[in-house]
């Protein structure tokens, strides 16, 4: 046979090899893409729960067909002679897209796992991410491997020499995950705590906790991301216990100007004894030895601050927005120059910052009004100012 004849015979040969490896290829793509991952969609779309919703908006599966045709190449290399180095190209580019494709599944996992309640109080992103930087990193060397015909092992195994290296490049890396590990362990803070932080500008909510860092939504809308290590380095304030109590503190005093503090005369027991919530506690006082005229200065005898604080104590106990259930004191702190505070100790029944500040200015209006029935003055820095 003419020798130009059969090489023109092999090489339609060889092109309709090739050709018919291009093709099967191509079908295989379209194959999974446009069959089996639509089939597997629309599948998804008849179950009732969720997590397969997760899975379709994060086309995950969409990855896999850019594995089949380069499958479908290697495994016809005999049948077209395809040269080495191309083989290798086309291994490493199957390893790539495994490897984004573990990554993203692990993303999707994280999501699924956030639908739950224990997510909150037990949030795995940041150990997660920590698996997906593994992946991605034996990803990458696996890859490199395949492009240049070596040994996964042989890379690997050198690697011990370098782990001084590997740990000051990974060694933010590995402080943060080492700070999650705390974190979940000492359950020091879950996801939708409130945490205070002054030295990063932080007095908010925490929205999330990833690898590297804590998101918090600040009261004004400012967005902190902290280091995560940093909640391990420094001291921060968690308001959960307070949360979770179902009580907000109230500790405030009231400054009395000294100079009106007197003991009270007998009219002005009986003008206070009209008031309902002390009207027992001025009559069980009278009958304790107490001299309501003055005139025996051996007796123990009324005074208006007393009654006040007496009145106070009462007034909160009967308030229905005060916690019942936990600590309420009335107390005189240690007078000042400014006069004598007295404190208010109490805890509103609701954590709410509204509520609570509702609760907190009625009480101090209702105070500072009723203070004046004690012939009580509050103590007030005279204004430079002179009025005319």
């Amino acid at each position: 046979m003419n020798p130009y004849i059969k090489s023109l015979m092999d090489f339609f040969v060889e092109s309709s090899e090739y050709f018919a490896v291009g093709a099967i290829a191509f079908l295989s793509y379209f194959i999974i893409k446009k069959v089996m991952v639509r089939y597997l969609h629309k599948l998804f779309e008849k179950t009732e729960n969720n997590y397969d919703d997760i899975l379709l908006e994060s086309n995950v599966f969409s990855q896999l067909a850019f594995i089949a045709p380069a499958l479908v190449i290697i495994y016809s290399s005999d049948i077209i002679s395809l040269p080495k180095h191309v083989t290798q190209i086309f291994s490493a580019y199957i390893a790539a897209n495994i490897t984004i494709f573990i990554v993203r599944l692990l993303s999707v996992l994280i999501k699924i796992y956030n639908t739950f309640d224990i997510s909150a109080r037990r949030p795995i992103k940041g150990y997660v991410q920590m698996i997906q930087v593994v992946v991605g990193f034996l990803g990458i060397i696996i890859t490199v491997c395949m492009i240049l015909g070596k040994s996964p092992l042989g890379i690997l195994s050198g690697l011990g020499a370098m782990t001084a290296v590997l740990m000051l490049i990974f060694k933010d890396t590995i402080m943060s995950f080492i700070a999650g590990v705390q974190i979940m362990f000492n359950d020091s803070v879950h996801k939708g705590d409130w945490i205070e932080m002054p030295a990063f500008g932080v007095d908010g909510v925490v929205t999330d906790i990833a690898l590297y860092t804590i998101k918090v939504e600040n009261f004004d809308k400012t967005i902190v991301t902290v280091p995560t290590s940093k909640l391990i380095d420094n001291s921060f304030k968690n308001w959960r216990g307070m949360q979770e109590s179902g009580g907000r503190r109230i500790k405030r005093t009231i400054v009395i100007d000294q100079s009106s503090i007197r003991f009270l005369k007998s009219d002005d027991i009986e003008r206070l004894s009209s008031f309902e919530i002390i009207k027992d506690y001025l009559a069980n006082k009278l009958q304790d030895d107490i001299d309501p005229t003055g005139t025996d200065i051996n007796r123990r005898r009324l005074t208006n601050i007393g009654t006040f604080r007496a009145y106070v104590k009462r007034y909160l106990e009967t308030n229905r927005n005060i916690h019942k259930e936990m600590t309420l004191i009335v107390r005189q702190m240690a007078p000042s120059p400014d006069g004598l505070p007295i404190e208010i100790y109490a805890f509103v029944c609701d954590t709410d910052w509204s509520f609570y500040e509702d609760v907190q200015a009625d009480i101090f209006d209702h105070l500072t009004a009723i203070i004046t029935e004690f012939d009580l003055r509050i103590y007030q820095h005279i204004s430079d100012k002179i009025r005319v």
